[in-house]
């Protein structure tokens, strides 16, 4: 079966769980069940999981249908609409640790992407291909762009004294909205317009296929738009059994927002890591640094707005094992794409900094 056919083809699960699990959302909103025994639940979360796979396969149809750098962008954009209807779900019910969920997500996609992802896709490719190259000046654009929002963002509330505690204030908090929103804006000019190259390898193609057929893009656009919605609206009837769950256990309220990070990029890594199998290490890199550029450079913005909006406190400010992570996460990063060269070696290292996030999120 060629590519083609396989993009027109539409499997059962890419219609049955946005649909089971629109279905389940408007009995809901009626009242008519709620989400309060292990069954539902189970059932609740399935559909979760397959809207998230779903909502990614119909934009990867999409992207292909519009081509590269945009079909990257696409999936970035389509990964970060979920993000922030998981955040804003929690943010608004104003449940303990809440207001800190934005900070805690942002931050786990940071480091899944910069050091799970990235680690896994380069050591899949390298035990595959040894070597694989990539535009030197387009991952170091993009990550030029991520360290700055995320100092900004994340680690300035810090060190700030006109309030109390890791937040910013009003006005402090409205300059890093519009320079988020701003520096995401010139970031995709730049990727589109100005120096679309610079994203692009080898013939420039997607090598995702032969663009689909009309119909078909068609379908997936109005099923990824459904999915997107059954993904919020299931997200925000299971917060309080994660949140529940997540105390039973015993774990630090953080622990949350790494569960929303997961949810949201697993089925964007398993893209890039298949990408870098097949020797597509660009096309692994734009999606992936997409997805973290898009989640500080929207999320924030978005988060920061609303906060505003309603009067809830925003906590934004990293811990100070976290900063010390965030701050060699990049700078390994800055070493690794400085080449436009990869092995092995480099993906083992962004691994063991990924355990280590890991380690310390779950015993601080």
């Amino acid at each position: 079966m060629n590519p083609q056919q396989d993009l027109n083809r539409l499997a059962w699960w890419h219609w049955v769980a946005p649909l089971g699990g629109a279905v389940l959302v408007a009995a809901k909103a009626l009242a008519l069940l709620g989400l309060d025994n292990g069954p539902l639940i189970a059932l609740a979360a399935a559909l979760l999981g397959g809207a998230v796979f779903a909502a990614v396969h119909h934009a990867e149809v999409l992207a292909t249908r519009i081509g590269e750098p945009f079909g990257s962008i696409l999936l970035a954009l389509a990964i970060t609409v979920i993000e922030v209807g998981l955040i804003v779900g929690l943010l608004v019910s104003g449940a303990a640790g809440s207001d800190a969920v934005a900070r805690d997500t942002v931050f786990s996609v940071i480091m899944i992407v910069l050091n799970g992802i990235v680690g896994l896709c380069l050591v899949v490719g390298a035990a595959h291909h040894h070597e694989q190259e990539f535009r030197v000046q387009g991952a170091t654009g993009i990550l030029s762009v991520i360290a700055t929002l995320a100092i900004v963002a994340l680690v300035f509330p810090k060190f700030t004294v006109t309030t109390e505690g890791p937040t910013f204030a009003s006005s402090q908090l409205l300059f890093v909205d519009i320079a988020s929103l701003g520096l995401y804006a010139l970031f995709i000019y730049v990727q589109t317009v100005r120096h679309r190259e610079h994203f692009l390898i080898e013939d420039g193609l997607s090598h995702h296929g032969e663009p689909p057929t009309e119909r078909t893009t068609l379908l997936s656009g109005l099923l990824l738009v459904l999915s997107l919605v059954v993904v919020i609206f299931l997200a925000k009837g299971l917060s309080p059994t994660v949140e529940t769950t997540v105390a039973l256990a015993g774990l630090p309220p953080t622990v949350v927002g790494v569960v929303i990070a997961m949810v949201v990029l697993l089925p964007e890594g398993l893209t890039a890591v298949k990408a870098a199998r097949r020797n597509r290490l660009q096309t692994s890199l734009n999606a992936s640094l997409g997805s973290a550029l898009a989640s500080i450079g929207l999320t924030i913005p978005i988060v920061g707005v609303l906060s505003l909006f309603l009067g809830v406190p925003l906590v934004l400010g990293l811990s100070h094992e976290a900063t010390a992570l965030l701050l060699l996460t990049l700078f390994v990063s800055t070493l690794t794409f400085a080449t436009g060269r990869t092995t092995i070696l480099q993906g083992g290292v962004h691994l063991v900094i990924f355990g280590l996030f890991l380690m310390i999120t779950a015993v601080p």
